[in-house]
């Protein structure tokens, strides 16, 4: 299958210009001013991308693909993503954790779900581990999850959090070391993927380990970082990646981002959602009070109101979920990416930055405006 996609403004993300972009099934094969090329037409997809931008598909980081919740009893358990939960909002890769539950929730599942998105046709990965220490695994060890299992590249832990485990900082390092060996082992990055919370100790640990240990700081990859302002700008002072959460006030968010740009460099900057994750409202001692679900279209919407309303180039603020992430993933620039030999994971873009098409692997997700991908229990 051939899709030749016009005369769109391609940004990859830099600002590459008018360019046409033809696809091979689920790879970009070529990027030129002007491809002439035609096919068979029951082979063959032409996308006219005249006054559009084409942009990398998105990276979300951080998805609770098969729910988050658990905080306020089982029934604030929330239901597994779908595949059209993504790809409606431009998401074409997820990266899928687990959050305060591991007892009704599992590895396993996890790395199920993330399968089961592949096979309809989007691409995603997993990470073993939870908020709770000892870690939760599939295989009962760390290092084997990464080393041994396709879709597992790191493991997530929480910290600084009154539902965290309160691990050591001697354990946090050795935890970062399984992952980063395994990582190493399995050309995979490894990364300790923190829930962060807004508690007393901050980055502390994580601090004190990059400067008494030979730990690298990239191993290390603490999430809602604009609830530990100060030690996230430690921590970037040191190169570590600061991953902003866009929350339910994107326009808020994008402005914090847009803060963090006067004096962390773009390459250290990444945005993930939450998605499908609980959004508990605690009291001062510690009650729960109010409960919401992180929704996948705030990622792009942060990016939005960053490039419209904080006025950061188009091809600066793209960088934070597509070139960034994948780069910090070790997937660039297989993903994140318009260029030859690229996957074809694609968004198209009107004149107001509105998503009109998505393409995930080459895949026609959305066209014009309207969803054309079903997940598999949909039917005409």
């Amino acid at each position: 299958m051939f899709t030749l996609i016009a005369g769109a403004h391609v940004y990859a993300p830099e600002d590459l210009g008018i360019k046409d972009v033809l696809i091979c099934n689920d790879r970009i094969v070529k990027v030129a001013d002007h491809i002439d090329f035609e096919w068979d037409e029951d082979d063959f997809i032409r996308i006219e991308g005249k006054g559009k931008y084409l942009v990398p598909g998105f990276i979300d980081q951080h998805v609770h693909i098969i729910g988050g919740g658990g905080e306020d009893g089982f029934a604030s358990l929330i239901r597994e993503i779908q595949m059209t939960d993504c790809v409606r909002y431009g998401v074409t890769t997820v990266i899928g954790v687990l959050g305060t539950d591991s007892n009704a929730k599992s590895v396993e599942s996890i790395v199920a779900r993330a399968k089961a998105l592949k096979e309809q046709g989007m691409s995603a990965y997993c990470l073993t581990g939870s908020y709770a220490y000892p870690s939760v695994t599939l295989t009962g060890s760390v290092s084997k999850d990464i080393a041994f299992i396709e879709e597992v590249i790191g493991v997530k832990i929480a910290i600084s959090d009154h539902r965290d485990s309160n691990l050591s900082k001697e354990e946090l390092a050795r935890l970062a070391t399984q992952a980063r060996t395994a990582g190493l082992l399995a050309k995979k990055p490894g990364v300790v993927h923190m829930h962060t919370g807004r508690g007393k100790k901050g980055y502390k640990d994580v601090l004190e380990i990059i400067k008494e240990t030979d730990i690298p700081v990239s191993q290390f990859r603490p999430t809602h970082v604009a609830g530990q302002p100060e030690s996230a700008k430690e921590f970037a002072a040191a190169g570590g990646y600061l991953d902003f959460t866009s929350g339910i006030q994107t326009d808020a968010t994008a402005a914090k981002i847009a803060e963090a740009l006067k004096t962390v460099p773009l390459k250290q900057i990444t945005l993930s959602s939450d998605s499908n994750g609980s959004f508990p409202k605690w009291s001062e001692d510690k009650k729960i009070i109010g409960m919401g679900i992180g929704k996948m279209e705030t990622l792009y919407d942060t990016v939005r109101h960053l490039i419209l309303d904080q006025k950061v180039p188009m091809e600066e603020a793209l960088c934070i979920i597509t070139k960034n992430v994948a780069d910090a993933l070790m997937l660039y620039p297989k993903k994140g990416s318009v260029a030859k030999d690229s996957d074809a994971d694609l968004v198209l873009l009107d004149e107001k930055l509105a998503i009109t098409d998505v393409l995930a692997l080459g895949k026609v997700m959305v066209r014009d405006g309207i969803l054309k991908a079903k997940n598999y229990y949909e039917y005409d």
